[in-house]
């Protein structure tokens, strides 16, 4: 996930949540034009303490995970039996 999309992310829990940019920045210490820049993408980072705040504001959370890497065999095969991951 890059910084666009997680503006994105954020932009739309906003929007569903019924806030506007500065109702959501000014509680967080935030101003209006870092909410719409960090939205819009147009930040050239997003600290991890703001993101977390941001985060917790909106009912999201932060996932960690591996990249994805090719599957292997064995995981493809398993995939294939299993009938919840077939479409």
């Amino acid at each position: 996930m890059d910084l666009r999309e997680i503006g994105e992310a954020l932009r739309a829990a906003r929007k569903a949540s019924g806030q506007s940019q500065q109702g959501l920045a000014k509680p967080l210490g935030m101003s209006r034009a870092t909410i719409s820049a960090i939205e819009n993408g147009t930040v050239s980072e997003i600290g991890v303490r703001k993101l977390m705040a941001l985060c917790a504001a909106l009912g999201l959370s932060i996932h960690v995970s591996v990249p994805n890497k090719r599957p292997t065999l064995f995981e493809l095969r398993a995939e294939n039996r299993d009938p919840k991951t077939r479409s």
